[in-house]
């Protein structure tokens, strides 16, 4: 994309370049008789009030404006530009010097300024372009665009650098031999996920509670009609069964909050129940005070369900339902369910749970990320280029905001061919 830009950066610098140059050429031979008396004009006023000082003996300030040329401002358009600043705000000639009036020096300066304009206009320097890569936002955005697939870029990639408070200028967005094998292996990643390996195996994503979040009031995202627990987005590489295990908090002892009255757990996948367990009340209440941990090993255990679900991004929810409610008229302030970590008693809280597969895999499934990047099937081993080459080139438009040639066409069709 670099390259692209790049490119673009070159074209309106063109662009530029074709429309200014008859602005710049046509009055160059009417005004060349003005340009040399102004010259001739200015040099007076510059060695009436200023030479005195800014010469090649004296020179103040490190500066001598005799040696300068005056029919070729541009040549030192740097020092020019700090004599504009410092006339038009009246600090040269200093206090106690002989000044020109204000008329002259007002036209001194606008010369000068239309001078520099002119040339700049005539000959525009863009600057030089730097590479740079896109930060982890813009990548994440770039893959969510291309590939329909939302990912966590802060577990692919290092955090980025910053430079005056932003994250995406070039200066810090350089690439090292280390961080481009950090994208390799997070495209590797992504690519995976996307098209849907067969060969993937089990893996396990853990998802952490925060534990100042309140387990007695509704989250965003759950069933209604529960409370507490945590709504998380997860992307699942192919269709087969998934493990999902519940684990809830315990305080410093190892005791289960909450067992003393009973309630119930609910699983869900995209907000519907996959599982409901019941836990507390007398029974379990006895049993944790007799044995903490094998009592609240038991409870945990009962939260544990196997699953068949399909590829894609899918919303895992488990929340506690909701058992009783306040009296609709009477008002309450704000509560927040403590987790403390001595006492054993009070509203449950959920720890953290993971999702574990897929087990017993039957393919990848039709996933968004699939439907965008397969954009056609060979029916035959003689379809199997052609449409290869339609789906390389609609990812490489995509990729290249439009811009795509044959050459770019045929280097990417290389990859095909290689791993084919």
């Amino acid at each position: 994309m670099s390259r692209r830009l790049c490119v673009l950066a070159t074209l309106i610098w063109v662009a530029s370049a074709v429309w200014t140059a008859p602005q710049a050429a046509g009055p160059q031979t009417s005004v060349a008789p003005r340009t040399a008396s102004a010259s001739s004009d200015y040099q007076a006023v510059l060695n009436q009030y200023c030479v005195s000082c800014h010469n090649d003996k004296v020179r103040t300030a490190n500066l001598a404006l005799n040696t300068l040329d005056l029919s070729n401002i541009p040549a030192d358009a740097e020092t020019w530009e700090k004599v504009i600043r410092k006339v038009r705000v009246g600090m040269m000639p200093p206090d106690g010097r002989p000044r020109p009036d204000r008329t002259t020096s007002h036209a001194l300066v606008s010369w000068l300024e239309s001078t520099l304009d002119r040339a700049a206009t005539t000959k525009p320097n863009p600057g030089r372009p730097l590479v740079h890569r896109l930060n982890r936002a813009e990548y994440a955005n770039a893959i969510r665009d291309l590939l329909a697939l939302e990912v966590d870029p802060s577990s692919l990639l290092p955090p980025d650098d910053s430079g005056y408070g932003f994250d995406n200028i070039a200066d810090v967005l350089g690439v090292s031999p280390v961080l481009l094998e950090r994208y390799l292996t997070a495209a590797g990643k992504i690519s995976s996920l996307a098209i849907g390996d067969p060969e993937t195996g089990p893996a396990g994503e853990t998802f952490i509670v925060r534990q100042d979040a309140s387990q007695d009031q509704h989250i965003d995202g759950l069933p209604i009609g529960t409370v507490g627990g945590m709504a998380a987005q997860t992307t699942l590489p192919l269709d087969g069964d998934y493990v999902i295990t519940v684990r809830l908090f315990r305080t410093n002892l190892g005791a289960m909050r909450g067992l003393e009255n009973p309630h119930q757990l609910e699983v869900s996948v995209d907000g519907q129940r996959v599982h409901l367990a019941s836990f507390g009340g007398e029974s379990d209440f006895k049993a944790s005070l007799q044995n903490p941990t094998a009592a609240g090993d038991d409870v945990d255990n009962r939260f544990t369900v196997r699953v068949p679900v399909k590829a894609g991004a899918r919303t895992i929810g488990v929340a506690f339902l909701q058992n009783t409610a306040p009296a609709p008229w009477r008002l309450q302030p704000f509560l927040r369910s403590s987790n403390d970590t001595l006492d054993p008693t009070g509203w449950p809280h959920i720890d953290r749970f993971t999702i574990t597969g897929p087990f017993n895999p039957t393919g990848p499934g039709d996933t968004p990320s699939r439907q965008r990047i397969f954009v056609c099937r060979p029916t035959g081993r003689a379809d199997e280029e052609p449409c290869a080459r339609k789906i390389i080139s609609t990812l490489g438009r995509r990729a290249y905001r439009g811009q795509l040639t044959d050459a770019d066409l045929q280097r990417l069709f290389e990859f095909y061919a290689t791993g084919r």
